[in-house]
């Protein structure tokens, strides 16, 4: 019997195709039937979007730089109302999530140094939505502020312990900009910053202030004062130039003279003084008076402190003689 070759293939070709339709119908109806995979929330509300690829099926963290972490921070707080979620931050980030042709593009405010540093603006202002007032209400306007420093450059959102935060961790953070200050702490005489028992923010409101060199008070004295408070006063008879600026003699950050002095007396003192009107200078220079033992009170040494020990102020009675001139 002469069989049709062509039969015989449609034949085929028509059973395959109801093969895999009764297939297709079969892995559809199971399809329906079985439970679609719920996405769930690990640390904020919402971050199932994120989370389901910067964590593992575990939860356990899985990036080079870890986000999960937050948990540990205030920022990770659920029971607290105004903790952020992870859109809040960075964005709808829709096309971060497609990742169409293979190619992710960041978030839509991503984070970092090297990220923020293309549009600081935008970036800060995402922390300056929630962070506004009390300390950081002269943010705007600071000198921070007004070189584009952003937020990142000194904080770390997703980690427990925050290096702006940390006091063992802050002066190493300010000083990665402010290098000269890190010299001027190794001079033998310096506030105990290297020691760790003062930090930068102890005087300093890297956030701005009200009063110059982000002072955490409203000036240099007052900033001061915190701690030195003998020589606030108030004194009879007051040096014009402790009043005025406490920098104006002393260098905080560390001199190599004793007492954080600019330098040592008499050149610190004759910067206002005159030297020739004093009997303690070098002899025979600008018409100043050798060092003798003579009359005229002269200096020791041209040690200026051997005798007028209360430079920051005095309170002799008005009935005593040199009572303007912060002696004993």
């Amino acid at each position: 019997m002469k069989i049709n070759n062509n039969f015989s293939l449609r034949s085929l070709l028509a059973a395959t195709l109801l093969l895999i339709a009764a297939a297709g119908n079969v892995m559809a109806a199971d399809a329906a039937e079985a439970p679609k995979r719920v996405l769930k929330d690990i640390i904020m509300e919402g971050d199932a979007r994120c989370t389901r690829c910067h964590s593992d099926v575990n939860g356990d963290e899985v990036e080079l730089y870890p986000v999960l972490p937050i948990a540990r921070t205030k920022h990770g707080t659920r029971a607290d109302t105004r903790t952020p979620t992870c859109v809040s931050c960075h964005g709808d980030s829709d096309r971060h999530l497609r990742n169409q042709n293979g190619v992710r593009p960041p978030p839509d405010r991503p984070f970092g140094k090297k990220m923020a540093a293309n549009d600081p603006v935008a970036h800060n202002k995402a922390c300056l939505s929630c962070h506004e007032g009390g300390k950081l209400m002269h943010w705007t306007g600071s000198i921070h502020a007004r070189r584009d420093v952003p937020c990142t450059d000194c904080h770390q959102m997703h980690v427990q312990h925050d290096r702006a935060t940390t006091r063992e961790k802050i002066a190493e953070s300010c000083m990665a900009c402010h290098k000269e200050k890190r010299g001027q702490f190794a001079r033998p005489n310096h506030h105990p910053v290297p020691e760790g028992k003062m930090t930068c923010v102890d005087c300093h409101n890297p956030h701005g202030s009200a009063g110059p060199k982000l002072m955490v008070k409203d000036s240099v004295n007052e900033t001061c004062f915190t701690c030195h408070m003998g020589y606030r006063g108030p004194f009879l008879w007051n040096h014009q130039p402790v009043t005025q600026d406490c920098a104006l003699c002393h260098n905080p950050h560390g001199t190599t003279t004793q007492g954080m002095v600019k330098m040592r007396p008499p050149f610190l003192c004759q910067q206002c003084h005159e030297p020739t009107s004093h009997r303690g200078n070098f002899p025979g220079v600008n018409g100043a008076i050798a060092n003798t033992s003579g009359a005229g009170g002269l200096s020791q040494a041209r040690g200026c402190a051997n005798c007028h020990t209360n430079t920051h102020g005095g309170n002799n009675p008005t009935n005593v003689g040199n009572t303007r001139n912060f002696r004993r």
